[in-house]
């Protein structure tokens, strides 16, 4: 299975999950490695686009094609997700949700519902699993991206 990350065009292809770890996000803590990536390209620009303001999106982006392995993921319901989970700013208890299944390492991926469209997933990719080794990049491309989004 493929899914989509948006970046910096200098990170495009990390295999850390250095910089979710440096600044968190709605579901992992500051000191938690994580890869966060959506089910398709569009929605990883949409995500991108909610959580970045015109002034701090660079001209060198690019998008990363991880492949996971299929079965590789445990998707979550909204029901089983923290109720606030769709708060800004970001609510405590989803970023304690998500950094208790990171640091469990049960799942090499978590499946999420996106909060800007519920009905498809975000996928948490976890370094920290034993069988990370598995998730590979399939592909980087350069991205333009269109401001008229944030206009």
């Amino acid at each position: 299975m493929q899914v989509f990350h948006l970046g910096k065009s200098k990170y495009a292809g990390d295999l850390t999950g250095k910089g979710a770890e440096l600044f968190a996000g709605r579901w992992n803590r500051k000191g938690v490695p994580c890869i966060y990536a959506a089910s398709t390209l569009s929605l990883s620009v949409l995500e991108y686009a909610v959580n970045n303001s015109l002034e701090n999106i660079p001209r060198a982006l690019s998008y990363t094609v991880y492949e996971i392995p299929d079965k590789s993921y445990k998707k979550f319901s909204t029901a089983s997700l923290p109720g606030d989970w769709t708060d800004r700013p970001l609510p405590v208890s989803t970023m304690d949700f998500g950094t208790q299944l990171l640091r469990d390492c049960i799942h090499l991926v978590i499946a999420v519902p996106s909060v800007i469209i519920p009905e498809e997933y975000n996928f948490l990719l976890n370094p920290l699993h034993k069988e990370f080794k598995k998730i590979k990049v399939a592909k980087i491309k350069d991205f333009v991206f269109d401001v008229r989004l944030k206009q």
